[in-house]
């Protein structure tokens, strides 16, 4: 059995990370939890601003954003570059 190396498995990384994300918003959107939903919207938005795909973290951002609740900026470093953020 060959062992597969961890660079050799980062470029499926995100794509998996980002389907997962997608899918536990799907399983408890904010509609059925509202604390743990609008966890999960923000997680999901940090999954796609580590991924590179910062349009999609900012359309999440915009959805937590709207869930009254607390929206911490801290972990957001990657689009802290952007002029929209």
């Amino acid at each position: 059995m060959q062992k597969r190396s961890a660079s050799s498995e980062w470029p499926t990384l995100p794509l998996a990370a980002i389907g997962e994300g997608r899918r536990s918003v799907e399983l408890l959107p904010v509609t059925k939890n509202s604390v743990i939903g609008a966890l999960l919207v923000q997680n999901l938005a940090l999954i796609y601003a580590w991924a590179g795909e910062k349009d999609l973290a900012f359309e999440q951002l915009a959805i937590a954003a709207s869930i009254p609740g607390h929206l911490s900026y801290g972990a957001l470093g990657p689009l802290a570059r952007r002029p929209s953020f």
